[in-house]
């Protein structure tokens, strides 16, 4: 048991992921009743948007058959909408779903959403008859389209792939770490001593800590913040697309590698100290895009366009003709929120420039995109 103040990251796993009282792992946190809404909740536009890029990317570079892998499907709304969209292209017999989700009652609210037919398997039993099979549940929709879940990317199939990343790195822990006298000291939470109520704050390590080995040597700002398990999952990635072929697309908040304390919990939509009342709000970082490419473009594996802000890159897609399109046929009640989802994911003072879109491709292609660029990316 783990005694005196714990990183930041620690602090992050026990809240949000814990498997009896985690944040994530009881009860829905998304939409209007729940801490915060996501751009797949909000308008169908998005995850439209994403579909017509995803068909037009894989069409483009491959006749295999499909993996649409979603790391952290919330509540299956995005791969709801992809979906349906795949229909109306006719393309549904050559794709699989895989969704990969810690959460039991979101893996449930995903395939209550999703699927016509569930299955459910013991993990210890199926271990016992040496079944090979990695998902611990398994869906048809009613198209017959296949659904598994996972509980690790490191179980996914390894066959050509999309992966899709909608506001999942943002929620992986964090270490922090401030530079005093030119030598780096973690951010740590402690308990508050004499208090009648458990309370927490942040303390400095007395010395460097084996996490410091995540920071590079150019460093140049005095208090950053380092996802090692994102780093991990990239570098995860990287092999995966090399190896087996598919792309991948991350949408997130973030920055390229330029901000420094972005930590904070959100509670009924609203910003809220991450120490207070932990397990009640949601907890999350800012993205460092500069990260993810600087792995993802290790060892020449992969080659990344982004990141761009997400309303260029919805806009670059014909997001605006698809309104006009679907306002046509819409009544009053349906014009006013096709409208204002449009306007929340788009607009430059609410998700359009905050959100942004990164994508990664095998370095193979390198030469092949310069004479057909990625759609969007420009």
């Amino acid at each position: 048991m783990t005694c005196g103040p714990i990183t930041v990251a620690d602090y992050m796993k026990e809240v949000l992921t814990h498997p009896i009282i985690g944040y994530y792992m009881n009860k829905d946190v998304f939409g209007k009743q729940g801490d915060f809404i996501t751009s797949p909740e909000i308008s169908q536009l998005f995850g439209e948007m994403l579909a017509v890029w995803m068909k037009y990317e894989w069409q483009k570079i491959s006749k295999d058959s499909l993996q649409i892998v979603e790391l952290g499907p919330g509540r299956g709304t995005l791969i709801k909408d992809i979906l349906r969209v795949f229909k109306q292209f006719k393309s549904l017999n050559d794709i699989s779903i895989h969704l990969v989700e810690v959460s039991p009652i979101l893996s449930q609210i995903q395939a209550k959403n999703l699927c016509k037919t569930i299955i459910e398997y013991d993990q210890k039993k199926k271990k016992s008859k040496n079944n090979s099979t990695s998902y611990y549940k398994e869906g048809t929709t009613e198209d017959g389209i296949k659904l598994y879940w996972y509980h690790s990317i490191k179980d996914v199939p390894k066959k050509f792939s999309i992966f899709l990343a909608h506001e999942f790195f943002d929620a992986l822990p964090i270490h922090k770490f401030q530079k005093i006298d030119n030598e780096w000291r973690e951010v740590l939470i402690d308990i508050i001593q004499g208090c009648n109520e458990e309370k927490f704050r942040y303390v400095l390590s007395n010395t460097p800590t084996p996490a410091t080995l995540f920071i590079s040597n150019d460093e140049k700002r005095e208090h950053i913040e380092i996802s090692p398990e994102s780093l991990i999952i990239v570098d995860y990635l990287a092999d995966f697309l090399w190896e087996c072929g598919g792309f991948a697309l991350i949408c997130d908040y973030g920055h390229n590698g330029d901000k420094t304390d972005t930590f904070r919990g959100f509670s009924q939509h609203k910003v809220h100290d991450p120490l207070l009342r932990p397990g009640t709000a949601d907890l999350t970082a800012d993205v460092d895009f500069a990260a993810i490419k600087k792995i993802a473009e290790k060892d020449n594996r992969l080659i990344t366009f982004g990141p761009m802000n997400q309303s260029n890159f919805l806009q670059n897609l014909g997001i605006n003709v698809r309104l006009q399109m679907l306002l046509q046929n819409a009544s009053k009640e349906e014009r006013k929120s096709l409208e204002s989802g449009y306007h929340m994911i788009m607009d430059k003072n609410k998700m359009g420039i905050r959100f942004k879109v990164l994508s990664l491709f095998p370095s193979i292609l390198k030469e092949y995109f310069k004479k057909i660029p990625i759609a969007g990316f420009f």
